[in-house]
């Protein structure tokens, strides 16, 4: 059974993993609106400086050779990793922002949770049914504002967009499912490192369509340090090292504090109003976690990661 102190620590660096995305979220709406970036350079870099940065820091002698050992696995989360960003934004481009945002972040807790019961791992009683649902019913109410636009009214969009919406939550999910196997094999920084490049390398082939180039101007540059140190290294850190704590659906809940950041955020510097439901829906989320949290400090550790 892990320890209290251990499972508080492992949903606080998943919840801190989110808090970051939640930053980053902004400053990719500011990239793309005031600078014109296009998201797939924004990507590249961002994986591309995290890399780096986290090659500095954990580049030791054996780094290759524990890679090579999971290489398979490497490469198809790193590439899960990347794509479902890419799939996201391909949604958003075609949807708007509402319903993909909604589709990849409800789906994946809804997805790992069927894994879990079906391999067995995980038993769905009405506790787990519960926080789920909660958590669910709070993102929705934190993301979708009143006054939303109409969705596309040309169904080659509709379909399509929901298609890459959908494949970035089936992407993200299978990404939690190995993300905490990759943590506990390697540790969380090496897999962290090895996960990072694997998606820089996969971000660069967009460079067959759009064409990669870095900014000219010393404020998008910043901003883009920020993004690959601080949204990429420092945040996939903490999602790994919370990987190896928690199970999948405890680990995909926590992350949900990503679009409850980006909401509150927008209020206190852009001066957006919250309304009733986003605040009920904030206190469901936060409800949530921690009884994932109770929940999971009560599991044991080998029922986790299994697959």
């Amino acid at each position: 059974m892990m320890s209290g102190s251990r499972s508080v620590a492992a949903l606080a660096a998943a919840c801190s993993a989110g808090f970051l995305w939640g930053t980053g979220a902004l400053v990719v709406n500011l990239l793309i609106a005031r600078f014109g970036i296009a998201p797939e350079n924004i990507s590249f870099w961002r994986f591309v400086i995290g890399g780096l940065g986290l090659l500095a820091v954990f580049g030791r002698a054996g780094l290759l050779p524990a890679f090579q050992r999971e290489a398979a696995l490497l490469g198809a989360a790193g590439s899960c990793m990347a794509l479902y960003v890419l799939c996201w934004f391909l949604g958003i481009a075609r949807i708007g922002a509402a319903v993909p945002t909604l589709i990849a972040l409800c789906l994946p807790p809804v997805l790992v949770t069927l894994s879990a019961v079906l391999r067995g791992r995980e038993r769905l009683d009405g506790p787990l049914a519960l926080w789920l649902a909660m958590a669910l019913a709070g993102t929705v109410a934190v993301v979708w504002r009143s006054g939303e636009g109409p969705l596309s009214q040309e169904p080659s969009m509709l379909w399509s967009g929901i298609a890459f919406s959908v494949a970035s939550a089936v992407l993200y999910a299978a990404f939690t499912l190995v993300s905490g196997r990759l943590s506990q094999r390697l540790g969380a920084g090496r897999a962290t490192t090895g996960l990072t490049l694997v998606a820089a390398a996969v971000m660069g082939l967009t460079a067959v369509y759009s064409p990669l180039s870095w900014p000219r101007e010393l404020p998008p540059e910043a901003w883009l340090l920020y993004l690959g140190l601080f949204t990429a290294a420092l945040a996939l850190l903490a999602f790994s090292w919370g990987a190896a704590r928690l199970s999948p659906t405890a680990l995909t809940v926590a992350t949900l504090v990503e679009p409850l950041t980006a909401v509150l955020l927008a209020a206190l510097l852009l001066g957006e109003q919250m309304g009733w439901s986003q605040w009920l829906g904030a206190a469901l989320m936060l409800a949530s976690i921690a009884g994932l949290g109770v929940r999971d400090a009560r599991q044991s550790p080998g029922d986790r990661h299994a697959l």
